[in-house]
C-alpha cells in the first residue's frame, strides 16, 4: 500500500532535531565583583588602576563589544542556510493519484572570493573593537592616575595645613610669652589667631575637595559615591622620561588609536573588494521532487539560478565609489591622528620634564631656604630682635613652598599620565621616596639630601 504521509510531516521530522543545535547556549550568571581595595592600608596608583580596570562598567561594555565582534567573524564567512521548500496541491487530496506535492532543497553560492572578503571585513571590525578596548583602557588608566594625583595632593596639603596650624598655635604661645614679658604687642597674639583662622578656612575647602575626588574615584570604581577610600601611599619620585624618539616610535607602532584606524582601513578595503565582486553573479543550486508531473521520469529535478548584475541604475558603481571614499576617509584620519599624537608626545614630554624640574628645585632649594628663613625669624623674635610680622611672613612662605611642592608633584603625575596616554603604554619606572628626600635634580644628578 502506498505511503500517504504528507511531505509536511516529513519536513517537521527533518527539521525538529536541528532546533536543538540552533538553540542559543544559556548565559552563565554574572558574579558580583569583589571590592579589590579591601584591606589596603595605603593606596598606590597601580592598585587604583588595577581596581578601575577590573570594575569600571564602561570598560566592561567595550570588552563585550569586542567579544561580540569576534563572534561575528565565523558567520560572516559562512554560506547562507540552505532552503527547504515544500508545496502541496490541496485539490488532489483523495484523488486517484493521491495528494500531490513538491519538495525542493536549494543552496545559494556567492561568487568566489566574496565569503573571504566578508570574513576579512568582520575580522577587521573585530580588530577595531579590540583596539577600542585597548584605547579605553589607556583612557581609564590616565583618568585614574590623574585622580590619584589629586587624591594624593589633597591628603598632603591637608597634612601641611594641620601642621602649620599647630605651628601657629606654638607661635601664639611664643607671642603671649613675649607680650607678658613686655617685649611684644598684643597685636602679635591676634595676628597668630587670624592666620590660624585663615588656615582653618583652607582646611574646610580642601575637605570639600577631598569628598569630590572621592566621589569621582568611586565613580570610576563603580562603587557608591560615599564609599571610603584608603589614603594614598608615598608618591613616586619624578624620573627622566624616555627620549622623544623612543616615545614616537612606540606610539606610531603600537598606539591603539592608530591600530583601530588601521583596522578600519582594512575593513573598508575588504568592503571595496566586495563592491568590485558585486559586478559578478551569485548562484543558487537546487534539487527537488515534483509529484505534479504525470511522468515519473520528470519528477526529479536539479537546477541552477544566477542573478543578473546589471548596473542600469548605477547602484553598484555608487557602492564601489562609496567604498573607495571610505578607504580615503580612514587613511586621512590615520594621517591626522599620527600628527596629533606626535604633537601630544612632544608637548607631554616637555610638561613631564618641566614639572620634574620644578619638584627638584622646590625640594633641593626652595624648601630648605623657607625652613631656614622661618627658623631665623622665630629665633630673632624670641631674642627681641625681630618683628612678629616677619615670623608670619616666613610661615606663609614656608606654607606656600610646601603646598607648591605638593601641587607640583601631583602635576608631575598628571603630566606623566597624559604622556602615557599619548605614548600608548605605561611609563611607570619610578620609585617611591619619603617626603623629606630629594629626587634627581634638573641636570640629571641622582644625589639625595635630608
Amino acid at each position: 500500500m502506498r505511503n500517504r504521509i504528507g511531505g509536511l510531516l516529513a519536513l517537521v521530522v527533518l527539521i525538529a532535531p536541528l532546533a536543538v543545535f540552533a538553540a542559543p547556549p544559556q548565559q552563565p550568571n554574572s558574579h558580583t565583583l569583589q571590592d579589590d581595595l579591601q584591606g589596603v592600608k595605603a593606596l598606590t596608583a597601580e592598585q587604583l588602576v588595577a581596581a578601575v580596570l577590573t570594575r569600571n562598567p564602561g570598560l566592561q561594555s567595550l570588552a563585550a563589544a569586542a567579544e561580540a565582534a569576534n563572534y561575528r567573524i565565523a558567520p560572516a564567512g559562512a554560506l547562507d542556510d540552505p532552503m527547504l521548500t515544500y508545496a502541496g496541491a490541496p485539490e488532489t487530496a483523495g484523488g486517484p493519484r493521491g495528494f500531490q506535492e513538491r519538495v525542493e532543497l536549494s543552496q545559494s553560492l556567492p561568487w568566489p572570493g566574496k565569503l573571504g572578503l566578508r570574513e576579512d571585513a568582520a575580522r577587521a571590525r573585530a580588530e577595531g573593537e579590540e583596539q577600542s578596548l585597548a584605547d579605553g583602557r589607556l583612557a581609564l588608566m590616565a583618568a585614574a592616575k590623574g585622580l590619584f594625583a589629586e587624591w594624593a595632593y589633597i591628603h598632603r596639603t591637608l597634612q601641611i595645613k594641620h601642621t602649620h596650624r599647630d605651628l601657629l598655635i606654638e607661635l601664639r604661645r611664643v607671642a603671649e610669652t613675649q607680650y607678658a614679658a613686655g617685649r611684644a604687642r598684643q597685636q602679635d597674639v591676634l595676628q597668630a589667631e587670624v592666620e590660624a583662622a585663615r588656615i582653618d578656612t583652607d582646611i574646610v575647602t580642601h575637605q570639600r575637595r577631598k569628598r569630590e575626588v572621592q566621589t569621582m574615584l568611586n565613580g570610576l570604581l563603580n562603587r557608591p559615591p560615599q564609599n571610603p577610600l584608603p589614603p594614598p601611599a608615598l608618591l613616586p619620585a619624578p624620573d627622566e622620561p624616555p627620549t622623544l624618539q623612543a616615545l614616537q616610535e612606540t606610539a606610531l607602532e603600537e598606539h591603539p588609536a592608530l591600530r583601530r584606524i588601521q583596522a578600519r582601513i582594512a575593513e573598508a578595503r575588504a568592503r571595496h573588494g566586495l563592491a568590485e565582486k558585486d559586478y559578478f553573479p551569485d548562484f543558487r543550486l537546487s534539487a527537488g521532487y515534483n509529484a505534479l508531473w504525470d511522468a515519473a521520469d520528470k519528477r526529479w529535478m536539479v537546477g541552477l539560478s544566477i542573478n543578473l548584475p546589471f548596473d542600469l541604475s548605477g547602484k553598484r558603481s555608487a557602492t564601489r565609489n562609496a567604498a573607495e571614499a571610505e578607504v580615503m576617509r580612514y587613511q586621512w584620519q590615520l594621517t591626522d591622528r599620527e600628527a596629533q599624537l606626535l604633537a601630544q608626545l612632544e608637548q607631554g614630554r616637555a610638561q613631564v620634564q618641566e614639572t620634574r624640574d620644578i619638584v627638584a628645585i622646590h625640594r633641593q632649594r626652595l624648601l630648605p631656604l623657607a625652613e631656614e628663613s622661618l627658623n631665623a625669624a622665630v629665633a630673632d623674635y624670641r631674642a627681641g630682635q625681630g618683628s612678629f610680622l616677619a615670623v608670619i611672613d616666613a610661615e606663609r612662605q614656608q606654607l606656600r613652598t610646601e603646598d607648591n611642592l605638593a601641587r607640583a608633584h601631583a602635576d608631575y603625575l598628571r603630566a606623566l599620565a597624559a604622556l602615557e596616554r599619548a605614548a600608548g603604554r605605561s611609563l611607570d619606572n619610578a620609585r617611591p621616596i619619603p617626603a623629606n628626600q630629594a629626587p634627581a635634580g634638573p641636570a640629571g644628578d641622582s644625589h639625595e639630601q635630608e
